[in-house]
């Protein structure tokens, strides 16, 4: 039986939708259906209930996948093994990182990486949404988070610090806060993330203490938050990786460069995670390399 029959199979059981698989694979929906009825023809079982509201995976699905996942590991296992043999690394890499991580860290890093490994192709999801790595068949993930948590494999990439920066117009037009609690009667730009839009944490070698904020502008992605910052509409907390060359070039001021500075944890970091498997694949190792090289 054909092993891409047998993925899409797990996919249809993992989102309980044909066409939720279908996107993950980028093929239409009615390809999908045809590859389940042909699995489903030739055991001689129905895999699926299906019915015009919702689709669930039969006990004798269940029991057929169960057996069936594992194989489908092995295979891949045994053909990574042998196509390394005296070959360079190559091969398809699915990677997951948030878009601005992605825009600003890993593509300037795209040309070295096609130069050192030029049998891979780096397949890029840049999301701000959570990726389930094993659904979306994704092999490496960046997380920006304090220690993660749960059974996938993390290896730290790079530690990250927070910076509360604006526009050197905006310190002209309305002065240069003198103390972070100067903060609390500035409109400052927030996150929408419950936990950076109405506090911020600061420490310095004296003290730490939180400081509540609050402004008009609240975003969901830290592109536009910089762009809100570089054109002087106040000041935002936005990690070093987003405001280091701006900070270099002028273009934004740290305001506080004695203090760290935090909305959750002072302790963050990018990390690599990967699922746990008892081989990793060469190319995964490869990009793992390379990623921990560069950055």
């Amino acid at each position: 039986m054909d092993t891409q029959a047998l993925r899409t199979l797990q996919l249809v059981a993992h989102h309980r939708s044909f066409a939720e698989a279908a996107r993950v694979l980028d093929v239409d929906p009615s390809s999908v259906s045809r590859v389940v009825a042909s699995v489903e023809a030739q055991l001689g079982l129905r895999l699926f209930q299906r019915s015009t509201r919702q689709l669930s995976v039969t006990e004798a699905g269940a029991l057929y996948l169960a057996r069936v996942g594992p194989l489908l590991d092995d295979l891949d296992l045994a053909r990574d093994a042998a196509a390394q043999v005296g070959a360079r690394p190559s091969g398809r890499v699915r990677l997951t990182a948030s878009v601005a991580f992605g825009q600003e860290v890993i593509v300037p890093h795209l040309a070295d990486l096609r130069d050192s490994l030029p049998e891979i192709e780096l397949d890029m999801l840049f999301t701000d949404q959570m990726v389930d790595l094993l659904a979306a068949q994704v092999d490496i993930a960046i997380r920006l988070a304090p220690a993660p948590k749960g059974d996938l494999i993390s290896t730290r990439l790079m530690s990250t610090r927070y910076r509360v920066v604006a526009a050197p117009s905006y310190v002209v037009a309305h002065g240069h806060p003198r103390t972070p609690q100067d903060l609390e009667t500035r409109d400052c730009l927030r996150m929408s993330l419950p936990d950076y839009r109405t506090e911020w944490r600061f420490r310095d070698a004296e003290a730490d203490g939180t400081v509540p904020v609050s402004g008009p502008f609240v975003m969901s992605n830290v592109l536009a938050l910089r762009a809100a910052a570089r054109s002087g509409l106040g000041p935002a907390l936005l990690a070093d990786w987003m405001t280091d060359g701006d900070i270099a070039r002028g273009t934004l001021v740290d305001l506080f460069p004695d203090h760290a500075v935090t909305a959750t944890s002072f302790d963050t970091a990018a990390w690599l995670l990967y699922p746990s498997r008892a081989y990793l694949p060469a190319k995964v190792r490869a990009v793992i390399d390379f990623l921990r090289a560069r950055i």
